[in-house]
């Protein structure tokens, strides 16, 4: 059985910092692709990051320099950490893996308010 659960939202103060973890089982972690996502009410789900098996990560502008995307491929965990939130960065976040077949986690939600 497939399965990813995210770990790791919360409330955080615009400036500080969170870090996602995401459980992967039921498939062949090193041969999948690894993303995170986030998507608030109303609007499409968007890419926030991305993490090839060999450790290649790429990154919506938006992020640059304050998210960092990594996999750890003994334990079958894919993490992003947040730092330098900004209120626009609420959202629930959900990771991705995509290979052979897509699969997503049920997300974490990240609120940033003072």
């Amino acid at each position: 059985q497939v399965q990813l659960v995210e770990s790791g939202g919360g409330l955080v103060q615009p400036g500080g910092s969170l870090r996602l973890s995401c459980a992967a089982s039921g498939f062949t972690f090193t041969n999948f692709v690894m993303s995170w996502y986030r998507q608030v009410p109303g609007k499409e789900r968007e890419w926030v990051a991305i993490i090839t098996s060999s450790g290649i990560t790429t990154y919506q502008d938006s992020v640059k320099g304050r998210f960092t995307i990594s996999r750890d491929n003994v334990k079958h965990t894919v993490y992003l950490q947040m730092n330098s939130l900004k209120p626009e960065g609420t959202a629930a976040y959900y990771c991705r893996a995509s290979g052979q077949n897509v699969y997503w986690g049920q997300g974490t939600q990240v609120t940033v308010s003072s």
